[in-house]
């Protein structure tokens, strides 16, 4: 028999510790088991922004698995049954985009939890549950996993509070490129208004009790950021690293 698979993300960043991540859009499985052993705490898995699936998104789970390094995953939307698919392949932490309010967060929430308390759905021989290994997989489960709600408009951070009161909810992430849209500036992530909203988001997120993380390709917003409180951060991005070496 196996055990459940213990969420060292989730419980670092329920300890409020710095934790430093890449955010993955390549579909290569050699190429993420490379970056696993790059000393990122986190790699975020992105299907709302790029070619994945959950299908090609299952063998980037199995090549990072062997590694330090805890997969995250964004489905494309807050979708019930797409985010069941994605924790029955193993993803126990899981991105919701473009979340808008306290009754979507409380969505996301029943999306990850199992009934009567939630509506995600009941499979036996998952990859989730090591193949019917796990004793008790399905009271447990939640124990471990992590779910994170992206707030990224200008609607969405008037409800910060409320959206952090949910219970369920482990972390906010801000995206600096919606929000910059939101708020006037589309393509400018480090728009000094941008910026500052940005702070103040990760601020009133740490107020309200929650690790909130962020990610910028701009050094001195990350620093800044960090200042503020964010808990989760990525700085880098695989395709914008790659461009960058082969173009010096």
């Amino acid at each position: 028999m196996a055990d459940l698979p213990k969420n060292a993300f989730k419980a670092a960043i329920k300890r409020f510790e710095l934790q430093r991540g890449l955010w993955c859009t390549m579909r290569d499985q050699l190429a993420a088991e490379m970056m696993a052993d790059c000393g990122f705490d986190w790699m975020m898995f992105d299907t709302e922004h790029s070619p994945m699936d959950a299908v090609s998104l299952l063998p980037l789970l199995q090549a990072v698995a062997p590694y330090p390094v805890t997969p995250i995953v964004r489905p494309s939307q807050l979708d019930a049954a797409e985010i069941k698919k994605l924790l029955d392949i193993g993803a126990q932490t899981i991105l919701v985009p473009y979340v808008q309010s306290a009754e979507e967060a409380r969505q996301a929430v029943a999306a990850v939890t199992y009934p009567p308390k939630g509506i995600r759905g009941v499979a036996g021989l998952t990859r989730a549950t090591r193949f019917a290994t796990i004793p008790g997989y399905h009271k447990m489960a939640r124990e471990e996993i992590c779910l994170l709600l992206q707030v990224e408009t200008r609607a969405a951070m008037d409800q910060i509070e409320e959206i952090a009161a949910v219970p369920g909810v482990d972390g906010i992430f801000i995206g600096p490129a919606d929000l910059a849209a939101s708020l006037g500036y589309p393509g400018e992530p480090n728009h000094p208004e941008v910026t500052k909203a940005v702070l103040d988001s990760i601020r009133r997120i740490r107020a309200a009790g929650l690790p909130p993380g962020i990610l910028t390709l701009s050094p001195e917003v990350r620093e800044q950021a960090i200042e503020a409180g964010a808990v989760f951060v990525a700085a880098h991005l695989d395709l914008a690293a790659l461009r960058k070496g082969l173009t010096g």
